[in-house]
């Protein structure tokens, strides 16, 4: 089985921050700690009538892609709570494979290392 990983289409996330939420929750982190965080970037007028204005969720050092929930089968709770549909959990290769489709994306590998 391959590396896996976690690949974030941030062009449609809200900022309604479920992941992070649905993360606490999960883990029992206390309210100043995530597993993942979605950061505000912007507002800013670029050119006139041309805002950047985004959010992107990502992975903390605490992320473990939801070690024990995928073990037994099920995505992390990240993706499955992710509201906006934004998130995507699989092998690493898959997902960098989809990275290469379109524009606005990222992908994290979250797994600890031997």
């Amino acid at each position: 089985m391959g590396a896996k990983g976690l690949l974030v289409d941030y062009e449609w996330c809200s900022g309604c921050h479920t992941c992070e939420v649905a993360c606490q929750l999960e883990h029992g982190y206390p309210s100043d700690q995530w597993g993942i965080k979605v950061h505000e970037v912007g507002p800013w007028e670029y050119t006139p009538k041309t805002w950047q204005y985004s959010y992107l969720p990502a992975p903390t050092d605490q992320c473990d892609l939801c070690a024990d929930r995928v073990a037994k089968g099920h995505e992390p709770t990240c993706v499955k709570h992710c509201q906006a549909q934004v998130l995507k959990y699989g092998d690493l290769e898959d997902l960098a494979k989809e990275l290469a489709r379109k524009p606005k994306q990222t992908l994290f590998s979250c797994e600890a290392e031997d």
